[in-house]
């Protein structure tokens, strides 16, 4: 089969030629690194995801976490693939020397863990849940805190999740249930329910660290009544030993469509009354503090998207540059040898919408980890603010726009195997089952868009929106340089002025208070403004790839040749299909608000 891993040519071109990874060098933190190691980190990746990640990522999926005696049991390949990992480094890829960390680039960091994504999304979902619940006490806990549970969790041998939903809240947290008591010794005591809690129980680590959200007795209704805890699986003692078992139970594994591999639990806190936990943070704080580990996991939940349609791609190319079948419509004897499937206009057709998708999601995934960078170690307060409010505002369509089109990029792989792809023989379909939760992960893509459109593009008066515009603006100039991007340019320009006007109609109803007509089409917004931006990052890809087809390498051509082709099919295809969903959204139209449940 082909390698499902990220086309290591196209990766080069976008740290180098798209991004300027390079540029990164020149700033304090990361003057230790060059081009040299950051490839050698990819490289080092690459080798892991192949050895350890790649070759049980069927029998993951063929063979379910158990529940057997209260505990879950995993196929005995998950640990040994951990286990490289965290020997590798990347746990703590963009960690300080000082901390025993790669001092990486979140940029190369994110490039490297696409690696273990594409390889196997089950298996690396354990490591990544543990470097957000790491990154949230070390921003929020305290030295104590930090001594007890970050540091065990720096060295690998402590695991992290998120413990949000519950049976009877789901997305709505502000309906959350599970109390927390003060104790006499400072600590806490919980009580509630959790459910859907990714790596909520496993035998990879020592200990687990839950980061739990729950009220206070005096917590105040709503979202702003909700506090942080950290909740071990078993106690810490002062010395850094294990304790006792915590009064965490794990009630039962839910059997899922895809993401098989990893575990995904109901979690029972303080059945015995005696749950300990710790604050972090301000009390009536916690939504605010998680907001950081849920953001880094949407990120994360983006590019794994992004890998798995990359996945269905690359495997679907390579059937069909290798299934023979049929002719081409002019040709009219039977006798003559069948071709290719990928020379039927169709196939490519699906092939290209496929490249267009996961290398403009692949683009954007990476652009968000170069803003991240940015937010750390630009020089001034003012400019790392700046670039904090930008990714803010990106992040639902890094989480969302991958989650909905590399989706139907794994639909596409699909339908070029034909009857093969829907059978359990081809791998296709597995990469289909595994994507169909992205659009789910960390808040629905229905939320996502109640938040671009409620809240992330009026923050700060609309500074970010602004910013975004100048961006693509600049990129539209750059393009002009090229008479053979005239084409390409176009579309956006004409959708990036339309969308503005929309979204100022928007923002002005829901300054009349208008607040439900205004959002009741949202989902329209965030996949228009999903592809402006997607629509953006192609142009830049295409000036990029003008440039180097512009120096004549001829070993590089095919590939700039397609990625222009790839541009032109995005921007000249999918960009103005979005026109007649700005007529709808312009209108206000109420078809799907005014929709009654008696009339279903």
């Amino acid at each position: 089969m082909s390698n499902i891993l990220p086309d290591a040519r196209n990766l080069a071109f976008e740290l180098y030629e798209v991004l300027d990874a390079e540029a990164l060098t020149q700033r304090e933190r990361f003057a230790e690194h060059n081009r040299e190691t950051f490839d050698a980190s990819i490289e080092t990746a690459r080798t892991i995801a192949e050895k350890f990640f790649l070759p049980h990522n069927r029998k993951s999926d063929e063979n379910e976490p158990k529940f057997v005696d209260g505990a879950a049991e995993l196929i005995p390949e998950v640990k040994p693939a951990v286990e490289a990992f965290l020997e590798a480094g990347f746990l703590n890829a963009t960690r300080s020397f000082e901390q025993g960390g790669m001092q990486l680039p979140t940029l190369l960091s994110q490039a490297c863990f696409t690696q273990f994504q594409a390889a196997n999304i089950a298996t690396s979902s354990y490591p990544m849940l543990t470097m957000g619940a790491a990154n949230l006490i070390e921003n929020f806990g305290s030295d104590e805190q930090k001594q007890r549970f970050l540091q065990p969790m720096i060295e690998g041998r402590f695991f992290g999740t998120m413990a949000l939903t519950e049976p009877d809240a789901g997305s709505s947290l502000s309906d959350i249930r599970t109390k927390a008591e003060p104790a006499d010794d400072g600590s806490y005591r919980l009580k509630g329910n959790k459910i859907y809690i990714s790596g909520g129980d496993h035998p990879l680590s020592e200990n687990i660290v839950h980061m739990v959200l729950a009220k206070l007795p005096d917590a105040p209704a709503g979202v702003k009544g909700i506090s942080l805890f950290i909740v071990p699986k078993f106690l810490v003692n002062d010395d850094g030993s294990l304790g006792q078992r915590n009064d965490v139970a794990l009630a039962g594994l839910f059997h899922k469509m895809g993401w098989r591999g990893t575990t995904s639990t109901a979690l029972n806190f303080g059945e015995k009354g005696n749950c300990v936990g710790y604050l972090v943070g301000k009390p009536h704080n916690g939504l605010n503090y998680m907001f950081q580990m849920m953001n880094e996991a949407r990120i994360g939940v983006g590019m794994g998207a992004v890998m798995l349609g990359n996945a269905g791609y690359q495997y679907s190319l390579d059937y069909a540059r290798n299934r023979p079948q049929g002719r081409l419509p002019d040709g009219k004897d039977p006798s003559s040898p069948q071709v290719s499937i990928i020379e039927h206009t169709d196939v490519k057709r699906m092939l290209l919408t496929q490249k267009a998708y996961v290398e403009g999601g692949y683009d954007l995934g990476l652009y968000a980890a170069r803003l991240f960078d940015d937010t750390e170690t630009l020089p001034t307060e003012e400019e790392r603010k700046t670039a904090l409010e930008l990714l803010d505002l990106l992040t639902p369509i890094v989480k969302a726009w991958p989650s909905d089109y590399c989706l139907k990029a794994n639909e596409l792989a699909i339908q070029i195997l034909g009857g093969a792809g829907y059978t359990r023989e081809y791998p296709v379909e597995q990469y289909y089952r595994e994507n169909r939760l992205n659009p789910i992960h960390e808040g629905t893509n229905g939320i996502q868009s109640l938040d671009l459109l409620g809240r992330k593009v009026v923050m700060n008066n609309g500074s970010a929106l602004k910013q975004l515009s100048a961006l693509i603006q600049d990129t539209c100039g750059r393009a002009r340089d090229h008479d053979s991007l005239n084409q390409l340019r176009e579309p956006l320009e004409k959708l990036h002025a339309r969308l503005g006007k929309v979204t100022m109609t928007l923002l002005g109803n829901l300054g009349q208070g208008k607040i439900n007509e205004a959002l009741a089409n949202s989902a329209l917004y965030l996949n228009t403004f999903g592809h402006m931006v997607i629509g953006w990052r192609w142009l830049e890809q295409a000036v990029k790839a003008q440039e180097g087809l512009d120096k004549g390498n001829p070993a590089d051509a095919d590939f700039y040749r397609g990625k222009l082709q790839a541009a032109r099919y995005f921007l000249t295809w999918e960009v103005p299909s979005c026109h007649p969903a700005l007529d709808l959204l312009e209108s206000l139209d109420p078809t799907c608000m005014d929709m009654q449940d008696s009339w279903f």
